[in-house]
């Protein structure tokens, strides 16, 4: 018998065999469900009876058997409701099987009439019923299992038939992405695929999984982002395009990180970054009002609970200001001597050789991204950032590139996108120089991206943000892996996970 079975269960399940009773039907035709009956019913009078007939279905989840008359409560995907079940209108067979036979967690359907108890709450007089699953298990305690962090993220199906909230976080993820899916779709964007197996990766800054191909016996990449791939859609001739897809980056789990996550890109031909500012306040603002009827949300940040606007336009700064406004320090007027120092003092880590751009991008990071609570854009990066992106107009050290913070975190990034073909080229190489000298997190050389950007691409913004850092914020929750429905966890042994 394996680990974790119930031996009462298991003997209830045998002697429904040897009765001839299937535990595991094929199929049951249910009419309603728990919330459309709680709310049709619920203005009957207390012992008020209706003729209605209602089939439903459920998972028990409270069970009380008094003798010739028993009480149960099970739970379908709307809700619970209660059933009223009796030895005179089931029958001895069947009310036994249905009383004696279960147990919590058991999957029944039932067939009956409506009321209201005494106490008013809206009931089903069952009339006939049958057992649809027997569960083998036990649930676990109401007050202890439901708050285990580690059931909750390694048995989500168990979380969800025991958590009502957990549930409806995941709804509003659902609503949240649909709400996206429509705004973009309202804006002459059209929806695509791009691969998630690549001979070669890149767009962005971050490690890959490596995994195998045995057909050609070579490495293949999990994407770390759609980016070269939509751009090459531009250069195809797509003019609006975007995805909603899945990313893997070989980095930290944390409450901001999980190795498999969800982004959305877009790209469009013919603007800048500005009108991706616009993009990007606009459909928070939209799901904001879709899911809470406000732009303001009640968040937590750093223990502390937060009144967060997402009311359009939101305010923008370039990251040189932010860092003269919250670290007091002149960036702009520095050369990379007196950054080092001050960099080397406080003892912020750093990869490869340090220039004025990346010792301004670590102090950033560093001194001014946590206090960054209401929704902004910080703009104008420096320009060894990323290979990707058009210089600023009128500073050569920066480029047009925004990222955008909210409670501390970052949850977008947008460029006026680099389409100088000898210029691609160039930073390109240089990518795969520092991938070369030790840089895990450079970009590889893309020899055929590169030869797409010299048959012409147009001008373009491009817009990419986290899917389920926006359901983080946007659903009140405190980590990533509260609104991923499987997040990548440690695997433990058997006897552990039993437990």
């Amino acid at each position: 018998m394996a680990l974790g079975l119930d031996e009462n269960k298991i003997k209830k399940l045998h002697e429904l065999e040897e009765a001839g009773v299937n535990p595991y039907p094929y199929t049951f035709s249910k009419t309603h469900d728990a919330s459309g009956i709680n709310k049709k019913y619920d203005s009957l009078n207390k012992e008020e009876k209706k003729k209605d007939k209602v089939t439903v279905a459920g998972r028990i989840m409270l069970k009380r058997v008094m003798g010739k008359a028993s009480f149960f409560h099970i739970q379908d995907e709307s809700g619970r409701v209660q059933l009223y079940l009796t030895l005179d209108d089931l029958g001895e067979n069947s009310y036994n099987l249905l009383t004696k036979k279960t147990d919590l967690g058991d999957i029944i359907g039932i067939s009956g009439t409506i009321f209201k108890t005494k106490m008013g709450e809206v009931t089903i007089h069952a009339t006939k019923g049958e057992i649809l699953c027997k569960s083998l298990r036990i649930l676990p305690e109401k007050y202890h299992g439901l708050k285990d962090i580690e059931l909750r993220y390694r048995q989500r199906y168990v979380d969800l038939f025991m958590n009502p909230d957990t549930k409806k976080v995941f709804l509003k993820r659902v609503k949240m992405i649909a709400v996206i899916r429509d705004y973009f779709a309202e804006k002459g964007f059209i929806e695509v695929e791009t691969p998630v197996l690549q001979t070669i990766y890149g767009g962005a800054n971050a490690r890959p999984f490596v995994t195998h191909i045995n057909a050609w016996d070579m490495k293949m990449y999990l994407s770390i982002s759609p980016e070269l791939f939509l751009k090459r859609l531009l250069v195809g001739g797509f003019e609006k395009v975007f995805t909603i897809c899945k990313n893997f980056r070989n980095e930290d789990v944390d409450p901001t990180h999980n190795p498999e996550f969800t982004m959305l890109e877009i790209y469009q031909a013919y603007v800048d970054y500005e009108q991706m500012m616009i993009y990007l306040e606009e459909v928070y603002e939209k799901c904001a009002l879709t899911l809470h009827d406000s732009t303001t949300i009640k968040c937590l940040h750093k223990g502390k609970e937060v009144a967060v606007d997402f009311k359009a336009p939101w305010k923008r700064m370039t990251m040189l200001e932010s860092i003269k406004k919250f670290s007091k320090i002149d960036a702009a007027t520095m050369d990379v001597k007196k950054l080092k120092k001050i960099i080397d003092k406080n003892k912020f880590e750093y990869e490869g050789k340090l220039t004025w751009g990346k010792a301004v991008q670590v102090l950033f990071e560093e001194m001014v991204e946590d206090q960054l609570v209401q929704p902004i854009h910080i703009t104008d990066h420096p320009k060894e950032t990323t290979p990707l992106c058009k210089k600023k107009r009128g500073d050569d050290r920066l480029i047009e590139r925004f990222e955008s913070f909210c409670l501390g975190m970052e949850i977008s990034n947008a460029y006026s996108e680099l389409n100088d073909p000898i210029l691609q080229r160039k930073l390109l190489e240089e990518q795969a120089s520092e991938l070369r000298a030790g840089t895990e997190e450079a970009h590889p050389m893309d020899e055929d991206f590169a030869q797409a950007i010299e048959y012409g691409m147009p001008p373009a913004g491009g817009l990419g943000f986290g899917i389920d850092r926006m359901a983080v914020i946007l659903t009140q929750q405190d980590a990533i892996r509260d609104v991923i429905l499987f997040p990548t966890v440690k695997p433990v042994n058997n006897e552990t996970d039993q437990k």
